[in-house]
């Protein structure tokens, strides 16, 4: 489904009564930061599609693949992280300034359990920046003028939206938080991004009914969509090898991975 947390609604209170994304995806991955309630949810979904546990770790390790790639092979040294969810082992700025110290990330959320973990946890070093920003992903411009205050915008940004844009109902609205934010990055930028499918050739059919009792039983709702659907998140951007492909195949070490119905991708500003 997706990592991401809160994208919409604005500020909102802490509700342990009701199971949210953010806290079921640490639970899928072994976290410890979720409630019963998330546990229940997680657990009946897990039983109705048994492949999320894998889409969650997959996700979870295209990311590191991917930041990776950016800082060692393209010299990326700014990084904007939508929909960051619960920190665990290895976020974002840790693998990034693990490669350069002088790495600059933003990482964004409006979760409040997030946001209480991240000023605790996403600590970075003292030669870069590491910052994070209580923002909403349906509100891209106040996205960018408050991470312009760590990151700069004249120089090439990694935007990365891992598990969010499936939280954005509507798809032109998802096509458009996408175009406005890669439009005041310059060239040179790119953007990661993970999306849930439900393509069959990717065994996707069987989030539609997993995604049915979410929406029904956890907040927020849901979407997954066609991999036609989200290539047009990429337009106007040069996708990078392999393409769009199962996240766990993308740029993987091991050629044999097993294909989950999460599609992944980087491409770059031209």
């Amino acid at each position: 489904m997706g990592e991401g947390g809160t994208p919409a609604g604005g500020r909102t209170r802490l509700d342990t009564s009701v199971a949210h994304n953010a806290r079921v995806w640490n639970y899928w991955i072994g976290g410890k930061d979720n409630y019963e309630v998330d546990q229940q949810v997680g657990g009946h979904v897990a039983g109705m599609f048994p492949l999320i546990r894998d889409i969650a770790r997959a996700d979870r390790w295209f990311l590191g693949r991917a930041v990776r790639y950016l800082a060692e092979e393209r010299g990326m040294r700014q990084f904007l992280d939508v929909g960051t969810g619960l920190p665990t082992a290895d976020n974002t700025h840790e693998i990034a300034q693990r490669v350069a110290p002088d790495s600059r990330i933003v990482y964004v959320d409006n979760d409040p359990i997030v946001l209480a973990h991240a000023r605790t946890l996403l600590t970075g070093t003292s030669e870069g920046a590491t910052d994070y920003i209580d923002a909403d992903v349906h509100d891209p411009a106040a996205i960018l003028e408050r991470a312009s205050g760590t990151l700069d915008f004249g120089r090439p940004v990694a935007v990365m939206m891992l598990g969010i844009l499936n939280f954005v109902l509507d798809h032109d609205a998802a096509r458009t938080i996408v175009r406005e934010v890669m439009a005041e990055v310059p060239s040179g930028s790119c953007l990661v991004l993970t999306h849930p499918t439900h393509d069959p050739e990717v065994g996707g059919e069987g989030q539609i009914p997993a995604m049915k009792f979410w929406n029904e039983n956890a907040t927020p709702p849901i979407t997954a969509r066609s991999g036609t659907e989200i290539a047009a998140f990429f337009d106007g951007l040069d996708l990078l090898e392999p393409g769009l492909v199962s996240c766990s195949r993308w740029r993987a070490d091991d050629d044999l991975a097993a294909v989950v119905p999460q599609y992944g991708a980087v491409a770059v500003k031209p």
